[in-house]
């Protein structure tokens, strides 16, 4: 048979009220017991069991992550920050690929709902009226990442992207550059797409550039994408001396394009990225961009979701600092 709470109390040789707390990581023992415990735990290979824990506490002690990509390294940053805390707190994760224009979010909502999940993060994507309903009629509770809405009942954790284009466009200004080009996110995503996008053309006019169509090209943040509208920015802005993009990875397609026009960065043309990903101090040259704090947004995001879990209490949403970190694609003018 397999072992059970009652025989890890009588192995450690304390009360079984005493191993639920340990399991449950509530207070109440000494570092001594808990050593004690865990010890008679992994001598008789005892497993707890979440089903029959979940029906004492009304929870199954998971979170579901619901992304519209999985595999960029944007996603992989924030899921670091999430799986950690979440693990630290014996959550488990069951993450979501929902799709790049979110075909599969309400199949994966029936789903988590199906599962039982304990609350959910809702990363990168707008909170539609339909999806909210949803998890209204769910009645746990969600925290968005890099998102944001209007419904009082749900937090989120994110910069400001208005404010960390303005100030990406202040830092290639004050390089000496004006001719400075943007490749954005698609225009009608209102989470990062329009924002950074306003940042950028604001900040050219509270500096008397003015802005110029010629100079905005689009794409949907990932490395081909990038690439791609970089040719364009070649094709119709030549005189380009400066191009900030809207991701990481975007940037990193632009900066392949001009090494393969002949061009180098950043002695041609210099390029800015946003997020700051792994992938930034790998490239060659190692890349200048607008640091999100992704792996931190993660953690913040589980431990609000967890304090709304636990105390049925609301959290305040909360705005992340940006910072940007020089390295070695862009180049002063002055």
């Amino acid at each position: 048979m397999n072992p059970t709470i009652k025989d890890v109390a009588q192995k450690a040789n304390v009360s079984i009220a005493t191993v639920s707390r340990v399991l449950n990581n509530l207070s109440g023992y000494s570092d001594k017991t808990k050593q004690k415990v865990n010890e008679a735990i992994k001598e008789i290979g005892y497993q707890p069991n979440a089903i029959a824990r979940g029906l004492i506490n009304k929870r199954t002690q998971t979170i579901g992550v619901m992304f519209p990509s999985v595999s960029g390294a944007f996603s992989s940053d924030l899921l670091k920050g999430i799986e950690e805390l979440a693990n630290d707190r014996n959550y488990s994760v069951m993450v979501c690929n929902t799709d790049q224009d979110g075909k599969r979010t309400l199949k994966y909502l029936q789903l988590l709902r199906e599962k039982q999940v304990d609350g959910i993060i809702f990363s990168s994507e707008v909170l539609k009226k339909e999806y909210y309903d949803v998890l209204e009629t769910m009645r746990i509770p969600v925290v968005l990442v890099s998102s944001q809405t209007e419904f009082a009942k749900v937090p989120y954790v994110k910069v400001d992207d208005y404010r960390a284009a303005f100030d990406a466009i202040l830092y290639l200004i004050s390089k000496g550059h004006r001719k400075i080009a943007m490749i954005s996110g698609n225009p009608s995503d209102l989470i990062a797409g329009s924002p950074r996008a306003e940042g950028y053309k604001h900040a050219l006019e509270a500096n008397g550039i003015p802005f110029d169509s010629r100079y905005l090209a689009y794409g949907d943040f990932l490395y081909e994408s990038g690439s791609i509208a970089m040719e364009t920015l070649l094709e119709q802005a030549p005189d380009v001396t400066a191009v900030f993009a809207a991701s990481d990875e975007m940037a990193i397609g632009a900066l392949s394009t001009v090494i393969k026009n002949g061009l180098s960065v950043p002695e041609d043309i210099s390029i800015m990225g946003y997020d700051d990903l792994g992938l930034a101090k790998m490239v060659i040259p190692p890349l200048t961009t607008v640091r999100q704090p992704l792996y931190d947004i993660g953690k913040i995001a589980v431990e609000k979701l967890i304090q709304m879990i636990e105390t049925g209490e609301s959290v305040n949403s909360q705005i992340v600092d940006h910072t940007i970190v020089e390295r070695q694609t862009v180049r002063s003018l002055t």
